[in-house]
């Protein structure tokens, strides 16, 4: 599993963390237990619930924000949250997402709410090669 952690300052409104991976999947899915993380505390979710979602975007960069936006959206229609998520991509552009998540339906006597994530912004979004991964910036506007 890659890496993240939160980026103080960036934006007042917003949440900005940094994503590390060690292959495109890798960033994919850490990005999702990132946004996770800035919803609900993740271990007060419980894993009821299993979806599969599948993307297309013409470039990487829209994928992981097409990627997030979809899981923010599915949080505000069905209320549900990921807590994991196991992603393959495939494609040289247009490229395909298909990511099964596992996650559970937001319950307020069980989930520990934190912010209400309301969308990926593409205020200094990035996603680009590292060090022998992937990394991007995400910010969330919250």
């Amino acid at each position: 599993m890659g890496r993240y952690h939160f980026v103080e300052g960036i934006a007042l409104a917003d949440c900005a963390i940094d994503v590390e991976g060690a292959d495109l999947p890798d960033l994919f899915e850490t990005a999702a237990l990132a946004l996770a993380d800035v919803m609900v505390d993740p271990a007060t979710v419980p894993t009821t619930t299993r979806r599969t979602i599948t993307l297309d975007a013409a470039e990487l960069d829209l994928l992981l924000y097409d990627w997030l936006s979809e899981l923010i959206f599915r949080k505000d229609r069905d209320a549900e949250v990921y807590t994991r998520a196991k992603v393959a991509i495939d494609g040289g552009g247009p490229f395909r997402l298909v990511a099964d998540v596992e996650g559970g339906v937001l319950d307020p006597a069980r989930t520990e709410l934190r912010s209400d994530a309301k969308a990926v912004t593409f205020h200094q979004f990035a996603l680009e090669r590292a060090h022998g991964g992937w990394r991007a910036r995400i910010v969330i506007d919250i």
